[in-house]
């Protein structure tokens, strides 16, 4: 079980301000049109002897991190002309400007009273001859991964203007056995696809896990009995509380922007309608009461609005509606079904599952329906989700066949940035967490 007690608080000394103006080194660009990623130079951290291990392991999770946002092109090592470099060493700028590099990141991992790790980083500008940002921090050995992501973050934040979102996590459903009576235990792991934890034994199915915007809670649906129920889960403590007895189905449960409450879909008498429900008082807001299937809600980042999904124009449409379920109007009108909306958190794009002639496609709409994109599409795509900083998605894809399975992807809404996750089992629905 995942604890508060595996991670020291990060102490984080700035080591020099940006002596270059704020704009980003790398365009994020929307369009279909092709970008050119940053040539960036990422030697091996230097360390002591005990500690070359841990470096070297920093330096390959911050290139990796790097070079999977599509946005970076890391440079072969071997072909670096400075084998050597400090972090606290000037580097010979004509020398990485005669490798293409556009950018230089040197780092450092030393071992201070206590056993705790300084781990520091600078990034440099070789064609300016001068650091961009330096920084260093403190923790325990057994965080160096955690480290990892967040220099990551600093040097993605620093070259876009963009905020990183590598120092997250994935909640999701693990999956096992064969095809015909797979085991599905709800698991968490790193963004990345490390550190893997099953949060749950597999004794009931679980499903739809979904992360709170704040704090470390994790609603869920468990088949614990007749019907499927929704759980909170803080993922810290390991405290599990059922949200609720409801007498009916439950399906599709996700938290507000500011995670006082949850919003469901309830099934009644052949119809499933939309209501919230305030976490404090567990008091419940109807807000949908069509004859039809109201399901999948997603609130808009300052929390306004929800985005559903509904049949009541005879066949799976988006919808968005205000919070308090007023003025319903359908978004979506392209040949297909729609499903699994689910809300930027910058607020300017709306992710959908779209069922076509067969095939299942992951796409992005603006809120009023207008811009349609298919990102990606395949024999079964669903379930996106947003990472933080709203220019990645998460999605699973199954495989068919009598051995097929489910595994997770991430693609950037440019569509032209697509990878598999590794993750070494089975797995669906996944939900993004925010900035830890």
């Amino acid at each position: 079980m995942f604890t508060r007690t595996k991670f020291l608080t990060f102490a984080v000394l700035f080591l020099a301000l940006a002596v270059r103006p704020a704009a980003a080194l790398v365009s994020i660009d929307v369009t279909e049109g092709e970008s050119r990623p940053l040539p960036i130079a990422i030697p091996y951290f230097s360390g002591q002897v005990r500690d070359d291990q841990i470096a070297a392991q920093i330096s390959d999770v911050v290139l990796a991190d790097l070079q999977s946002s599509g946005l970076f092109a890391p440079l072969d090592r071997a072909g670096y002309i400075e084998q050597t470099l400090g972090v606290s060493t000037m580097p010979r700028f004509q020398d990485w400007r005669a490798i293409g590099a556009e950018a230089l990141v040197t780092g450092s991992v030393t071992r201070e009273q206590g056993d705790r790790l300084k781990v520091e980083f600078r990034l440099w500008d070789p064609l300016q001859e001068q650091q961009v940002v330096g920084q260093q921090f403190f923790t325990t050995p057994e965080n160096w991964r955690r480290v990892a992501h967040i220099v990551a973050d600093a040097i993605y934040q620093r070259l876009t203007g963009e905020t990183g979102y590598f120092d997250t996590r994935i909640v999701f459903v693990g999956e096992s056995g064969p095809k015909n009576a797979r085991v599905k235990r709800l698991a968490i792991m790193d963004q990345d696809g490390a550190n893997l934890t099953y949060l749950t034994d597999g004794s009931n199915l679980v499903l739809t896990p979904r992360f709170s915007p704040v704090g470390q809670l994790v609603t869920y649906m468990s088949y614990e009995g007749a019907q499927p129920q929704v759980y909170l889960l803080d993922i810290e403590t390991g405290r599990r509380e059922l949200l609720g007895n409801f007498d009916n189905m439950t399906f599709a449960p996700r938290f507000s922007p500011d995670g006082s409450r949850v919003v469901l879909s309830l099934e009644d008498g052949g119809n499933a309608n939309i209501y919230a429900m305030d976490l404090r008082s567990r008091q419940m807001q109807r807000l949908t009461s069509a004859a039809a299937i109201d399901t999948a809600p997603s609130y808009s980042p300052d929390g306004s609005q929800i985005v559903f999904e509904s049949d009541r124009g005879g066949a799976q449409q988006l919808y968005v509606m205000g919070a308090d379920g007023s003025n319903p109007t359908r978004i979506s009108f392209g040949d297909g079904r729609y499903s699994t909306p689910v809300w930027s958190p910058r607020g300017d794009l709306i992710a959908f599952t779209k069922q076509s002639q067969g095939r299942f496609a992951i796409g992005v709409m603006r809120p009023d329906g207008t811009g349609e994109r298919i990102l990606t599409s395949g024999y079964h795509n669903e379930g996106p989700t947003w990472a933080p900083n709203g220019r990645v998605l998460a999605f699973f894809r199954e495989s068919g066949g009598p051995q097929g399975g489910a595994s997770i992807y991430t693609v950037d809404i440019t569509g032209r940035n697509e990878r598999r996750l590794d993750i070494g089992t089975l797995a669906s629905d996944p939900a993004w967490s925010p900035l830890r």
